[in-house]
């Protein structure tokens, strides 16, 4: 018998193969993705989310969608759930079946859903990671029983600044110096004008003043915190505590000033800056004008300001039966296209960096550069009881009791309140 083939059987093969891919049908390309085994996951009929009920943001889900459905022949259901509303909700149908795919949550409810057992931790590559913000990512990822996981797929990053009205203050305070001196040259109090106000009672915004003294909520990395390591009344604290106190008092700001007095007088011309969130832009913008600025957080202690940061995403439900197409639809969803959209129809920040470093609204644009300066709130489920503490004790500053004796019964009752917690 000889080896091989003959040129003619070669060349008869050769024609077959020709013919035979000539009269294969063409097929548009599908999106493929794989299971958690590296195979190839079956493609669903159809996927469900819980988007949130605001309209501008139904509307901007609803499109990016569709698109999805067109991309890949998945029908998208979006039903709407309050936020808020959605754990309680997926604890009760996620077991029954009647549950999300995905699900959209704040990044610090993180450490309650998986500690409830609501969401899968996903397996996201390095190159698809690398295009969000990285405080996005730090903010999803959470240590439990020992294994460090992302959780959530970023879709919105807010943080917040210095609104100013250009009438009273011309140019933006660059340092805590500089929003000090606005304070009290623009104050008379008995005509309910400031130059300056805040909150006296608010961690959230009042945390750059302790933090960029060394001052911490918790020990350890982001997303991997050693409650019993509090850093709030540690030397850095106590100086900064210092500092937020000297802005209250007789002609400045008083220590009974509430949200309602701020936005009110602010949106009436009468106040010079005041602290706040992208939230509040289209209150503001109505009210203000042209005359409305906005500028990051004020330098402080030499450095820029540390302003917490609060990440939306998408998270895949412990319950869904399709999770990985749900984490390949929440990576469609927060693509550079589709954020884009998003911001555009909703009005919230994306925490994609291209879509951040391009954006034209220079309010929006400086609530970006504030935004790489940014901490994620605590996620841990023991951030819960440094709230109340904390906040009660920055009113006691702003009513002039001592630093010290202030920041450390606040300490000590964060600690019993943790551990009461435990016991619970």
């Amino acid at each position: 018998m000889k080896k091989g083939f003959s040129l003619l059987s070669l060349i008869t093969m050769f024609l077959m193969i020709i013919l035979l891919a000539a009269c294969a049908p063409e097929r548009e390309e599908e999106a493929v993705t794989t299971d958690t085994n590296g195979g190839e996951a079956d493609q669903p009929e159809e996927l469900t989310i819980w988007a949130n009920d605001r309209e501008e943001q139904l509307e901007a889900i609803e499109k990016i969608a569709n698109d999805y459905t067109e991309q890949t022949g998945i029908n998208v259901k979006v039903e709407t759930k309050p936020m808020m509303d959605q754990l309680q909700e997926l604890s009760l149908a996620g077991p029954e079946g009647n549950g999300p795919d995905l699900f959209f949550q704040p990044h610090d409810q993180i450490g309650n859903i998986v500690a409830q057992g609501l969401a899968d931790p996903l397996t996201l590559s390095d190159d698809e990671l690398s295009n969000y913000a990285s405080s996005s990512i730090d903010a999803v990822t959470y240590e439990f029983e020992g294994e460090t996981d992302i959780y959530g797929v970023p879709a919105v990053i807010e943080t917040y600044g210095i609104f100013y009205n250009k009438e009273i203050v011309p140019e933006a305070p660059e340092t805590i110096e500089d929003l000090r001196a606005i304070l009290e040259e623009n104050t008379d109090a008995s005509a309910d004008q400031y130059g300056f106000l805040m909150r006296p009672n608010d961690l959230y915004f009042a945390f750059p003043f302790l933090k960029n003294y060394g001052a911490y909520i918790f020990g350890g990395d982001v997303g991997e915190y050693d409650t019993e390591d509090i850093g709030l009344n540690n030397e850095g604290a106590y100086e900064g505590g210092e500092l937020y106190q000297s802005f209250f008092g007789s002609g400045l700001i008083p220590a009974s000033t509430t949200v309602d007095v701020i936005d009110g007088l602010f949106t009436e011309g009468k106040v010079g800056a005041v602290i706040n969130g992208p939230w509040s832009i289209p209150v503001y913008e109505q009210a203000i004008g042209e005359n409305l600025g906005f500028a990051p957080f004020p330098k402080i202690n030499g450095e820029a300001s540390a302003t917490f940061v609060g990440v939306k995403s998408w998270m895949v439900s412990y319950y869904s039966e399709n999770k990985d197409w749900a984490q390949d639809l929440a990576l469609f969803m927060t693509n550079e296209e589709n954020l884009a959209h998003y911001f555009e129809v909703a009005g919230e920040l994306p925490p994609n960096t291209d879509v951040l470093n391009n954006l034209d609204d220079p309010i929006y644009a400086a609530f970006a550069e504030q935004i790489e300066y940014g901490v994620p709130m605590p996620s841990t489920p023991q951030m819960a009881q440094v709230w109340g503490p904390m906040n009660d004790a920055l009113q006691f500053l702003a009513e002039g009791e001592e630093v010290g004796e202030v920041l450390d019964e606040a300490v000590e009752q964060i600690q019993m309140n943790i551990e009461m917690s435990a016991g619970n």
